[in-house]
């Protein structure tokens, strides 16, 4: 079985956003430039400036330390995708899943947690608490920050207090988020300006996170 490579490749991190056969993986365009800007402004960590997209049915995601995968509507892996994305996760790799419907009812939630059950069995994603090294990888967080989404009741009307996770040996491999952080952080960089507090540091501590634990 392929083993994830966990140095950065050719010495920079590289976003790598997943291309899978169902539903519409290709959202929140702007968000990668982005957190990599954010990446430049406050780390030391070299960046790629693009984004890499990759088939979850190539082994080209055992190259990678970070995977991204969204979307708003069916998840349905094929079998490869289904076997290179649970090999993917056990052999100590990390994918950020954030859910565009920012809706727990919504049809990208109920089929991506259904594939997270097939492949890593019942309550394999559980609830992390706030104390969890990933609110204090980089800069320091009280739980998961809010949307403006979820603020202003679009979607399933909840405000989240909480990610989910599936923790392979004591590290998390898969991030799970109803809060539609992709399309929060979907805005050109140089628009960050206008914010009155930056709201990708959070961004900052998951791609973090992934390359450090």
């Amino acid at each position: 079985m392929s083993a994830v490579t966990k140095e950065l490749q050719g010495g920079k991190f590289t976003f790598t956003r997943l291309r899978y056969r169902s539903g519409d993986w290709d959202t929140d365009q702007r968000m990668p430039n982005n957190l990599l800007n954010s990446l430049i402004e406050y780390t030391t960590v070299p960046v790629n400036l693009q984004e890499k997209v990759i088939d979850l049915s190539s082994p080209d995601i055992f190259n990678a330390p970070f995977c991204y995968l969204s979307g708003h509507k069916l998840v349905q892996f094929d079998a490869t995708e289904a076997a290179h994305f649970k090999q993917y996760v056990q052999n100590g790799g990390f994918v950020f899943a954030d859910d565009c419907n920012h809706d727990i009812d919504g049809l990208f939630a109920k089929s991506f947690e259904a594939q997270m059950e097939a492949l890593f069995g019942h309550d394999a994603l559980q609830k992390i608490p706030k104390d969890h090294p990933l609110y204090h990888s980089f800069f320091t967080f009280d739980g998961p920050p809010n949307t403006s989404f979820e603020l202003n009741g679009w979607g399933d009307d909840l405000v989240h207090d909480y990610l989910k996770a599936i923790t392979i040996n004591g590290r998390i491999g898969v991030l799970y988020s109803n809060k539609d952080y992709g399309c929060e952080w979907d805005y050109d960089f140089r628009n960050k300006r206008f914010l009155a507090e930056d709201n990708t540091r959070f961004g900052v501590n998951i791609i973090m996170y992934a390359l450090l634990y």
